[in-house]
């Protein structure tokens, strides 16, 4: 059993309960999923960015990526129905608590200068979204091999029904939020 889920079922859940003055656990939120996407838009014009953007993302979830199709023409980015304008991989349960356990205990410290992700990326519904810079903070990027710094989303859904909810559920979990 990957340690994140251990620590949510042993201490968070009770806790939880407390600070939600909830009896039934099937009440309290808990992950339902992580998806994590690159975007890669100069595939229009360098299919290697494609190949490496999918390498990328594949050493960091350990899962191999989907990728996302454009669904419509836009003439002004070059852009056809059709075309590759993503990677996506969406990560469910131990892979979810080992990629969440990754990102929260050996990511996020990495970051130069990093204090704290932000209280403003919540949906109104308890899902986060986090933004990075650059893939090369995960400890399986080699950084002599990557060929262009890409960014990337990290949307991780919760079952809570409110943000107060989803935060609470994270804090606990080891999420580091600013105090801004």
């Amino acid at each position: 059993m990957p340690r994140l889920k251990d620590k949510y079922q042993n201490e968070v859940i009770p806790q939880l309960k407390e600070a939600l003055n909830c009896d039934n656990v099937m009440k309290l939120p808990r992950l339902s999923k992580i998806v994590v996407n690159i975007g890669i838009g100069e595939a229009i014009t360098n299919s290697k960015a494609l190949d490496a953007a999918v390498a990328d993302l594949t050493a960091i979830t350990g899962q191999k990526p989907i990728t996302i199709k454009s669904s419509k023409s836009i003439a002004q980015f070059k852009l056809r129905k059709g075309d590759t304008v993503g990677v996506k991989v969406t990560l469910r349960g131990d892979r979810m608590w080992i990629f969440l356990d990754k990102l929260v205990s050996i990511v996020l410290p990495r970051i130069r200068e990093f204090n704290g992700v932000s209280n403003r990326a919540w949906d109104g519904r308890g899902n986060y979204t986090l933004g990075m810079k650059d893939q090369t903070v995960f400890p399986e990027i080699e950084f002599d091999k990557v060929d262009k710094v890409r960014g990337l989303e990290i949307c991780i859904n919760t079952t809570a029904t409110t943000d107060e909810e989803g935060r609470q559920l994270l804090t606990k979990l080891g999420m580091p939020f600013s105090k801004d």
